[in-house]
């Protein structure tokens, strides 16, 4: 299978490329930097940015499945996902690729804390998402909006604080919000989460939060 990853360069990115190419799929990757991509060799080149549409097309051309793991760096305000995700939206509409599979983060929706702790909720809701991470979660509910209006086959994970640790290999879903307790899930079983879905149509145009 033919698939385009976007944030190829990220942590999630590296691996959900990995897994393609065990898998045997042929990967094209955009990246702004290709000469420190540790899998250049392996997968088709497009050396770019997501902002630029014209790299974003040679990204997806020929693609059956598009891959995101595109997101903010930093706590500040940087609209990646704000500026990348319609551009994404508008060439597979245009080249009439249907399938994206993207990671977003259990803020991108409202009510995402509604099955956790009263004071946890409060803390979250109140202090985190308006304060620490005020911006990463505006991008990611513009990630959100961009997906749910496209008309396209998307798929958005939303899992709480993602780790380096090794995967558990399960995991819980549950597309109303996160499950109770749930703090943390490694980025390994996010990335395997993301690659069952590129042949399961169970979570076809909804975000479904992930989390141990």
């Amino acid at each position: 299978m033919k698939i385009a990853i976007f944030g190829a360069s990220g942590a999630t990115g590296l691996l959900l490329t990995k897994r393609c190419l065990a898998r045997g799929h042929t990967v094209t990757a955009l990246l702004r930097a290709p000469e420190s991509f540790p899998m250049r060799s392996a997968v088709n080149v497009i050396q770019g940015s997501a902002f630029d549409s014209a790299a974003v097309a040679q990204t997806i051309e020929g693609a059956e499945v598009v891959l995101s793991a595109l997101g903010a760096r930093s706590l500040g305000r940087e609209e990646v996902l704000e500026r990348a995700v319609p551009q994404i939206v508008a060439v597979m509409q245009q080249k009439g690729v249907r399938r994206i599979i993207v990671l977003g983060s259990a803020g991108a929706k409202p009510g995402a804390l509604d099955k956790q702790p009263a004071w946890r909720r409060w803390i979250v809701e109140h202090l985190v998402y308006r304060t620490l991470l005020k911006w990463p979660v505006a991008s990611q509910r513009a990630q959100y909006a961009a997906l749910s209006a496209s008309g396209l086959d998307w798929t958005m994970a939303l899992p709480p604080m993602l780790t380096n640790t090794r995967g558990h290999g399960k995991w819980r879903l549950d597309p109303d919000a996160l499950p109770p307790n749930a703090i943390r899930i490694s980025r390994e079983d996010v990335a395997d989460f993301m690659m069952q879905q590129i042949d399961n149509p169970q979570w076809i145009k909804q975000a479904v939060y992930i989390a141990w």
